[in-house]
């Protein structure tokens, strides 16, 4: 009689794409609390740190929505999950440009639209990760 070992293999995110993922939120979160002490304040400083912020947060959820592609075709089992996480990921990134275009204006013409589009884009990029990083990598069911 042999004795067969039958081997799972959990799909779990590559380090890069967490780590990319993972780095959208204190970018979005610095962008927020940015905004909201220059709602408090007024110091146009304030402005221009959430709009780097910004910048930066778009940077690291453009690449890890590259990677959410490249995993895209990759998902075997779980597609319907990670299309949701891949479309959550592209709605951070969307509203996070439209974020982006807004604190493009002067600092006082960016409030309080800024100001929401920075607390619903943290919100999201918060969402994303948290399926992205406990749905996908703990490997699922058999």
């Amino acid at each position: 009689m042999m004795a067969t070992a039958h081997r799972t293999y959990r799909s779990a995110l590559h380090p890069l794409h967490a780590i990319l993922l993972a780095g959208t939120i204190p970018l979005f979160l610095g962008a927020t609390l940015s905004d909201y002490a220059y709602s408090s304040t007024y110091h146009i400083l304030w402005s221009m740190f959430a709009s780097w912020l910004i910048a930066g947060g778009l940077v690291f959820a453009g690449l890890a929505l590259l990677c959410a592609i490249i995993g895209l075709f990759r998902a075997d089992r779980r597609r319907g999950l990670f299309l949701a996480y891949f479309f959550l990921l592209l709605a951070v990134w969307v509203v996070g440009f439209f974020n982006a275009l807004v604190h493009a204006k002067d600092a006082w013409g960016m409030m309080p639209t800024g100001f929401i589009l920075s607390i619903i884009v943290t919100v999201l990029a918060c969402a994303a990760t948290w399926i992205g990083l406990s749905s996908l990598s703990a490997g699922g069911r058999e």
